[in-house]
């Protein structure tokens, strides 16, 4: 992919940053970054190796997962909350990025976090470590 010129990019960000928190037509995200729809198309894609609408719908998903993680809305207020019309498409999307339906992926997760959630490895600091094993009186975390 061939570079793009300083100023293009500043206004493709610019009109990213805006499609991230709202649903946008291809007309009016483009005449944010002053392009043409056509060449906004492509320069986007060019600038971030996918298109306009690959990057809102991934957005609008990565809010549903958090929305279904983190609140108590039913699956078809979820839907509407990040801009689906139709339950059906929102949940066969959702199916297909996240490998679970919404109400699987809720589930499952809740599943896990009443066992006690994954548990990351602890990071301890090189200079808290002295031949290989924890100093003593360190505390951990």
């Amino acid at each position: 992919m061939r570079a793009v010129e300083p100023d293009l990019l500043r206004r493709l960000d610019r009109a990213r940053d805006r499609l991230a928190v709202e649903p946008l037509l291809l007309t009016e995200v483009a005449s944010e970054a002053c392009l043409s729809p056509f060449h906004f198309h492509r320069q986007f894609v060019r600038a971030f190796g996918q298109t306009p609408h690959a990057f809102a719908t991934a957005r609008r998903l990565e809010r549903a997962k958090l929305l279904l993680l983190t609140s108590d809305l039913t699956v078809s207020e979820v839907c509407a909350s990040v801009g689906y019309e139709s339950l059906g498409s929102f949940s066969a999307r959702f199916a297909r990025e996240f490998g679970r339906s919404p109400t699987g992926f809720r589930e499952g997760s809740r599943r896990l976090w009443r066992l006690g959630g994954i548990r990351s490895p602890r990071f301890v600091p090189l200079c808290f470590v002295q031949n290989g094993k924890i100093r003593e009186g360190v505390p951990s975390a």
